[in-house]
């Protein structure tokens, strides 16, 4: 991560066909590589658009919630996705 004295500032031209290139440091400091995705997410707070890597797998998120105590029947689960749509309108 970068610290606000250390803020690293890169320069970039959009081709016609609204492509950019990322600056070599840039790409250093976010360990991109080709192929890599990135999004790109509006900070509501502050207007600006930041560029954040995506490049997890969805295995990667294997294991990051606890288990349930008793697993869900899939009955249960259909309640709770029809309460869940329900209450969304």
């Amino acid at each position: 991560m970068i610290s606000g004295k250390e803020a690293l500032m890169s320069r970039t031209t959009v081709t016609s066909k609204g492509q950019v290139t990322i600056p070599a440091d840039v790409r250093d400091q976010l360990g991109l590589k080709a192929g890599d995705r990135l999004e790109f997410v509006l900070n509501e707070k502050t207007g600006h658009f930041e560029m954040i890597p995506a490049t997890l797998s969805i295995r990667s998120l294997k294991g990051i919630l606890p288990k349930l105590k008793t697993p869900l029947s899939v009955r249960e689960m259909n309640e709770i996705i029809a309460e869940e749509g329900a209450s969304r309108g």
